[in-house]
């Protein structure tokens, strides 16, 4: 008979997802200069997260998370950026599921295509979805949410550009590779 639902792992990781979320996003945050836009150290933490253990993992941890650091920093949440942090590890979790890293596997070109994928990740969190948000659910005028956006696109690909890639090469590199053990 099949389970139902969330594993026991997939529960664990979601719990101590968001709790390291929030802990990141509290202390690691550096302002950009445009307004509640920060480069954010927390998101190559989610493609991680979302990498390992697959979609539902990085949709929940940056769905809870974001909520928990949004109402803890600024007593309110603010939704559409919510969203935009689930989706974001939504679409890395589900490409994370072509990897093989628990096998030690992460070519050069499996970090391009990581990278395509997480880069394409941004720009529709970012730059479509959190600011089509902001219009309709907060009424905010297009040409500052469009900006706010495409600097989060553009400093979250990056940070995950450089940080993700090294966390995912570091934590296949920690697994032993398929084939590798030989009896004597």
């Amino acid at each position: 008979m099949k389970e139902k639902g969330l594993s026991v792992k997939s529960v664990v990781a979601i719990g101590i997802g968001t709790a390291i979320y929030v802990i990141l996003a509290r202390f690691t945050s550096i302002p950009t200069g445009i307004p509640n836009t920060n480069i954010e150290i927390v998101y190559p933490f989610l493609a991680l997260l979302a990498t390992i253990y697959g979609p539902v993992v990085g949709f929940s941890a940056g769905l809870i998370g974001h909520a928990l650091t949004d109402f803890l920093m600024y007593g309110q949440t603010w939704w559409s950026w919510v969203i935009a942090t689930a989706i974001l590890g939504l679409i890395i979790g589900l490409y994370g599921l072509r990897l093989d890293l628990e096998n030690g596997e992460f070519t050069t070109k499996q970090m391009v295509g990581f990278n395509l994928v997480q880069i394409i990740a941004n720009v529709v969190s970012w730059g479509i979805l959190a600011p089509l948000g902001d219009i309709l659910i907060y009424s905010e005028p297009a040409n500052k949410v469009f900006l706010q956006g495409i600097v989060a696109a553009i400093t979250n690909s990056l940070s995950i550009l450089i940080l993700g890639t090294i966390l995912l090469k570091a934590y296949a590199a920690s697994k032993v590779k398929k084939g590798s053990l030989h009896k004597d």
